[in-house]
Formats: structure tokens, sequence, C-alpha cells
């Protein structure tokens, strides 16, 4: 056989070994397709139940669902640790939660609209859950300390949901879990008013087992939407850790935070502000 017929046999195999491998990918592809149509959960979309399987496939983890929700960027993570005291007069830490979903607030007891109706939000979504909500947490953070004392949490939490955690703290420590939130607020004096007002943002976090936020709601949002993206949570990561004595949570995993660039910083119109 001389160079020509050589280099044009080679030329076949090879065109023939990339259509093998492209009908094989395109045979996995539908194979995949197939079955995330087959295994997707109540009110997934087919393209996220189509990421998990790859996802799966790949080892790697699965994308966070963004039903309702802000999706964060791939990679980025937001949240960070606190130190804190909740409305049994327990001091807590991030670790205290880790290995549970949690839906986490910031507001103050003093607020008159904004706070009832978004921690109303919470607890709608929790119960809509239905058994699968014992695995979720309801976590109202105080950006008052001044007045929102451990009692005064431990009425106003109450008032939601039986199982909601009031958390307070010093101005200090309040702080430092705000900014690893990236949580804007402040206090507000109006001359009409005896009592001040706190403006803060008002977006409802989904942290995950691993202490990572994994989606933001913007104010208003349905609790059937909230509760949606929960479902999408527990199909594709579980819950890692065990509830432990005293209604703490073993560790497994530490918190990240997001760059100031990427997160809902600052206040202002349709920036998730709450003037209440």
């Amino acid at each position: 056989m001389d160079g020509g017929a050589r280099g044009a046999y080679v030329r076949r195999v090879m065109l023939h070994a990339v259509r093998l491998i492209a009908l094989g990918v395109i045979l996995l592809l539908g194979l995949a397709w197939g079955a995330a149509w087959l295994g997707r959960g109540e009110g997934e979309s087919l393209a996220e139940a189509f990421a998990r399987q790859a996802a799966r496939l790949l080892g790697q983890e699965p994308p966070a669902p963004s039903a309702g929700g802000v999706q964060l960027p791939q990679g980025m993570a937001l949240g960070g640790a606190f130190s804190l005291t909740d409305h049994t007069g327990r001091a807590v830490t991030e670790r205290d939660f880790a290995g549970r979903f949690l839906l986490v607030y910031f507001g103050f007891t003093y607020c008159p609209d904004v706070c009832p109706t978004e921690l109303g939000t919470i607890a709608a979504a929790v119960d809509e859950l239905g058994e699968a909500g014992e695995r979720v947490t309801p976590v109202f953070i105080t950006v008052d300390p001044e007045r929102d004392t451990v009692e005064a949490m431990a009425d106003y939490v109450a008032r939601f949901h039986p199982r909601m955690v009031g958390l307070t703290g010093t101005p200090a420590q309040v702080s430092a879990a705000a900014r690893a939130y990236r949580v804007f607020y402040a206090k507000v004096n109006r001359p009409e008013m005896t009592e001040y007002l706190m403006d803060h943002s008002s977006f409802i976090y989904l942290v995950g087992p691993d202490g990572r936020v994994r989606n933001l709601f913007r104010p208003q949002v349905a609790p059937e939407a909230i509760a949606q993206a929960v479902r999408g949570q527990l199909r594709a990561g579980g819950v890692s850790g065990a509830a432990s004595e005293g209604g703490g949570f073993r560790e497994t995993g530490s918190v990240a935070i997001m760059p100031p660039e990427a997160a809902p910083a600052g206040h202002g119109p349709g920036r998730g502000e709450s003037r209440s």
C-alpha cells in the first residue's frame, strides 16, 4: 500500500471512529434526558433534573435549584461564622446548626409590617413542606439588639412557628452576623414617632447543611416557591448531620463568605430593602 492509499485509509478509520464517538455521545445524552424525565421530582423542571443527574454522574455537587429565588453564581458562597444568643438564653454559633437546612431572616420585633409578613411566609413554607419541614429550621436574627432581648425574642418567634429560633446578641455580635450575610441595617428616627425604626435589607436566606447559602428570596415571594426550592435542595443534597441533645446539631462543615460585589449589600429600591 503506497503512502497516498495509506493516508486515505487512516482518514477513513478516523472518520469512522469520530462518527461512533458522536453516536455514543448522542445515545448517552438521550439516556440521561430520559432518566431525568422519569426521575424528576415534584415541581422540578426537566433541565434541573438533568443537571442533577449529570452532576451526580460526574461526581460533582448538584446545582442549587433557583425556583422562587435569586440564583447565586456557581462557585460563590454567602454567609459566615457568627456568635449569638438564642431565645432561650443559650449561646450559639453557626456550628450549632451544621447539618440542617435553615430559612434565615434578619429583622426586628418592633417592625410594623414587613418582618411579620416575611416571617409568616417562612412559617407557611415550612408547613407547606409537610414532614420534610421537620428537616428545616426557621431562624430570625434581630438587627435591633438594643430592644430585642432574649425575652422579647422568645415571645416574638413563638407567634410565628413553634420551631422558629430567635437570635440576638450584643451590638458587635449582631453587626458581625449581618456582615457575614451582607445585610444592610440602620436606625431611623422619625419626628412623628416616639420609637425609632430600622431600615434593613429584607431577603430570606435558604442555608444548606454545610452552612452555605443556597438561595436568596426577595420580599413577597410565595411560600410555595420557597417550599419548592427547599424540596429541590433536599432531593439534591439530603441532610448531613443529626439532631443532638439540647436542640443543637453536630458540625459537618464551615461557612464561606461571598465577595461583596456579588452580595445584596447596601439599600435602595429593588435591592430587598425594608423601611419598617
